[in-house]
């Protein structure tokens, strides 16, 4: 029994031309219309990744994460309702709107709605994207990661962790708290900050070359308020991103070149180094507000002691992708 993937997501929203544009024309998805009242995207060879619906709320609407085999889904409905959750039956109508074969959905302690779904069906049509890109970091990898605000996270560590098999990859307390998940061979596919708020934090996409993300950050530089972090990286994921601030108000990362753990040999540990290496400075926060003050002396410490990613060929997906290219 094992939940593999962070396969789609959904967002609730009335602002459809913006998202069009944003999701479409920035990140560089492919738009689906849905008939006027949703907008649905692609980001490779499934049907749809990204769902947004025509509703108001501007929030996220549900995680659809990926299961192994069918009967995961019984199997998890079965110890969701043994610790008191109420897990639904997805109908056949819901199955379709999703584009997936089999599917249960259930709320999480926080009230997010989590679907997980098996045979997600496959476009008889090529990927293509919204501007040109060389696509996204996909496949077992899922859709990218998702992560949310948390206001307890002593009760929604347990229900992730315990009742759904997350893995936790790593955690930090300082300034606040952060808590990452596995599902494969990402370094995570979903995370929690606990800022005491419930909600969404942002999603992430990744790209296939450093460049597609540069040329997304020059468009999102040209409207004003855009972006809400600044070109940097990750200490934990050696990410390197920028983040764009969606139409619906929650964050999209834009990144490139994410590490891939062994998940058989991962061991969770707390990092102290705070979340980035250098960059990532919040722009939607005031100059003189706390915390982002002290995640600038935290990156300031980080470059006084010489913190730095591994080197290239200790990256195994940087690794792999010279070792292809030099054949």
């Amino acid at each position: 029994m094992a939940i593999n993937a962070l396969g789609y997501l959904g967002v609730r929203s009335d602002r459809l031309d913006d998202w069009s544009d944003f999701a479409g024309k920035l990140l560089g998805m492919q738009k689906i219309d849905r008939g006027g009242k949703a907008l649905a995207f692609r980001m490779d060879d499934r049907v749809q990744r990204l769902l947004v619906s025509d509703e108001p709320g501007e929030t996220l609407a549900f995680l659809g994460f990926e299961v192994a085999h069918r009967d995961d889904l019984q199997a998890y409905a079965a110890r969701l309702d043994a610790a008191g959750v109420k897990v639904t039956l997805g109908t056949p109508e819901l199955a379709d709107r999703r584009f997936v074969g089999d599917m249960i959905w259930f709320t999480d302690p926080g009230g997010n709605r989590v679907e997980l779904f098996h045979a997600p069906m496959i476009a008889s049509d090529p990927f293509v994207p919204g501007r040109p890109i060389d696509g996204f970091m996909t496949g077992p990898l899922g859709m990218g990661h998702a992560v949310l605000h948390v206001n307890n996270i002593e009760i929604m560590m347990p229900f992730y962790r315990d009742l759904l098999d997350f893995h936790v990859s790593d955690y930090g307390l300082k300034p606040y708290g952060l808590y990452f998940f596995h599902l494969n061979n990402r370094h995570h596919s979903f995370a929690m900050v606990g800022s005491g708020r419930q909600g969404f934090h942002h999603f992430m996409v990744e790209f296939q070359n450093l460049d597609d993300v540069g040329q997304g950050l020059d468009l999102a530089q040209q409207q004003e308020g855009r972006v809400a972090y600044t070109l940097g990286r990750h200490t934990n994921d050696y990410m390197t991103s920028y983040y764009a601030n969606s139409p619906s108000g929650f964050f999209v990362e834009n990144g490139w070149g994410g590490r891939l753990i062994e998940p058989e040999t991962w061991e969770p540990h707390e990092t102290t180094v705070g979340p980035s290496f250098w960059g990532h400075d919040r722009l939607y926060l005031d100059e003189n507000d706390p915390a982002r003050l002290a995640l600038l002396e935290m990156r300031l410490e980080a470059g006084r002691n010489g913190r730095r990613a591994p080197p290239i060929a200790d990256c195994p997906w940087l690794y792999g992708e010279l070792a292809k290219h030099a054949k």
